[in-house]
């Protein structure tokens, strides 16, 4: 499997009384791949799947598939504390037609890197399908170090990375010593930086309202390797980006990302609490500066 262009972890659409709303749900999806991303991504940190119990898990699958009807590949987030869990939501996936997994250390448990591993492989012998790596150790504990990609690079179904620690050096040593493992961006302040050093993917959470700013990037760095429209770009995303990974609201910059641009989403599930005035205020600002900017750059890109 390829991975190319802008993924979208997708949020998920929830109801006042904080049930899935399905049909916002999906509706979410489709406007997702009518604003041209390359792929979906559901059941992800973005989609709120950790406050959601096993059959609201299981039932995003199957409403992603439905949505997707097949246009784009579709993720599926199979993250879990217990393997046993993990192996049963791989399962689920496939039943329900997922194109790929996305898989992430155990949270809270902190494996060792053996552990880790052994972890990662009886997912994999589950399914058979291609698997995303996912490195986020600020969330996990557990950081996928060069011991586990080693093992796990010998499999071929382990065929991309997710990157999200925020490591640079992260980047080269993927980049140098694992250079048949396909390197996705998965810290959104670095996305230049790792289409310098060949990633061909971008799973972006702010492309949920964002889609055609994050694509200007992607096609500016990697179909144009036109890297200084790229830094024009990324200079312009930056306030963006670092709000999002250092403001500590990630999911609700999203959602509120996604209402400024007409896109329903309801609230977020607890434990996390809405924005407050002020910071959303900001965020619009934001956010609207970005898009002026990055449209004047393109703009001018294409009369020159």
């Amino acid at each position: 499997m390829q991975f190319n262009g802008i993924y979208v972890p997708v949020i998920t659409h929830f109801n006042d009384d904080f049930s899935i709303n399905e049909a916002g749900t999906m509706s979410i999806i489709d406007g997702a791949i009518n604003a041209g991303v390359q792929g979906i991504i559901v059941g992800g940190t973005t989609g709120e799947y950790y406050a959601m119990d096993k059959a609201e898990r299981v039932r995003t699958f199957n409403l992603a598939k439905e949505a997707v009807a097949g246009r784009v590949p579709l993720i599926a987030g199979v993250g879990a504390l217990r393997t046993e869990d993990a192996i049963y939501f791989a399962q689920e996936a496939h039943k329900a037609g997922a194109d790929c997994l996305l898989l992430g250390a155990p949270y809270y448990a902190i494996p060792t890197s053996e552990e880790l591993v052994r972890h990662c492989l009886s997912v994999e012998r589950a399914t058979d399908l291609p698997i995303m790596l996912y490195n986020f150790p600020d969330r996990t504990g557990a950081p996928m170090d060069e011991a586990c990609m080693e093992r796990l690079s010998m499999r071929p179904n382990f065929c991309a990375i997710k990157e999200s620690s925020g490591d640079i050096n992260r980047v080269h040593l993927l980049a140098r010593r694992f250079p048949h493992i396909q390197l996705s961006c998965g810290m959104d302040d670095q996305a230049l930086e790792f289409f310098a050093w060949g990633a061909t993917s971008w799973v972006a959470g702010a492309a949920n309202f964002l889609p055609k700013e994050h694509y200007a990037l992607y096609h500016a760095c990697v179909i144009e390797q036109d890297f200084v429209k790229g830094r024009k770009i990324m200079t312009a995303l930056l306030p963006l980006m670092q709000t999002l990974e250092q403001g500590g609201k990630f999911v609700q910059c999203i959602k509120y990302g996604c209402q400024l641009e007409g896109i329903i989403t309801g609230p977020v599930r607890k434990p996390l609490r809405d924005m407050n005035k002020e910071l959303k205020r900001e965020f619009e600002v934001t956010v609207r500066t970005v898009k002026t900017t990055i449209a004047k750059i393109c703009n001018s890109s294409q009369k020159a």
